[in-house]
């Protein structure tokens, strides 16, 4: 059996994580033609079928996919290599995934300083649809939110943090102040997916049976924090991502009573991108960051 040529494996890497050939074409820069015969050389060479149709389309037989899988694995082993050689090593494309709230709220406001510091680091930040997912192929890390829970993963915990109630100056002044933890009741609560926080919080503070079930629901930190600014009703957010708010006035701290979350922020790789030279500098300049704030 011909050893496979290198290109031909990134034709196949790359169709195996978006699932088209003109996906495929667009991020190698060939044409579509070129990545189909990239890979009917490379069925040609390994004397095996690596595509089925599907209908009109075309997708990876389970043979393909699971020799797909080695081939990312051993064109990572070959990315690292080349980094950890290659100058200071501090260098190449980079993705990192992070929870929409804390992307927005903390990193948007600082990564220029990142960039700064290693120029040669082309960096994406992704976004995740739920808060601890950790399942990007796209993403070289992770900051995800969650128990700490991911196995066969390189796993660091970034931070610990609270939950207090925040709210904005004019519903404030509308609502004439909260004088006790019961009054947060007289408006809209505003949950970030469910009411596990607020539950959590209003018994905490001995509130007798509150309905925690009415307010408003919303998928997303960001979203939260622009209805609280707004002034259309009372958020739980850590002092991490809400620093800049209180900050500059935009949200105040109408208690001191903060719940621990049972959750946290973890920094979460493969095992065999833990010690990549950018994901290194990466992690190094993040809890240098995170140790400024805290």
């Amino acid at each position: 059996m011909r050893i496979p040529s290198t290109q031909a494996l990134r034709a196949l890497d790359s169709f195996a994580r978006h699932g088209s050939v003109w996906r495929a074409a667009d991020e190698l820069h060939l044409t579509r033609s070129a990545v189909s015969h990239q890979l009917r050389l490379l069925e040609r060479d390994l004397g095996f079928d690596l595509l089925e149709r599907i209908g009109k389309g075309v997708a990876l037989t389970p043979r393909g996919q699971r020799y797909a899988a080695d081939v990312r694995k051993a064109l990572t082993v070959l990315g690292d290599a080349v980094a950890r050689n290659a100058g200071t090593g501090v260098g190449g494309s980079f993705a990192v995934s992070c929870t929409p709230g804390f992307a927005s709220l903390f990193l948007c406001t600082h990564i220029g300083e990142f960039r700064q510091m290693y120029p040669d680091v082309a960096l994406s930040i992704l976004t995740p649809r739920r808060l601890d997912d950790v399942s990007n192929p796209d993403a070289d890390a992770f900051i995800a939110f969650g128990v700490g829970n991911w196995p066969n993963r390189a796993v660091d915990l970034l931070c610990e943090i609270s939950f207090t109630p925040l709210c904005s100056p004019t519903l404030l002044n509308k609502v004439g102040g909260f004088s006790k933890p019961s009054d947060v009741l007289r408006a809209n609560l505003l949950h970030l997916g469910d009411t596990e926080d607020w539950a959590r919080w209003l018994a905490l503070s001995k509130v007798e049976n509150p309905d925690t079930e009415g307010g408003i629901f919303f998928s997303d930190m960001n979203l939260v924090f622009s209805a609280a600014i707004a002034g259309q009703g009372i958020a739980l957010g850590d002092e991490l991502t809400s620093r800049r708010a209180l900050s500059e006035g935009r949200l105040v701290r109408p208690f001191d009573i903060a719940i621990p979350s049972p959750r946290s922020y973890f920094l979460v790789s493969e095992h065999a991108k833990a010690s990549h030279p950018v994901l290194e500098a990466f992690a190094g300049w993040l809890r240098a960051k995170l140790s400024e704030v805290s």
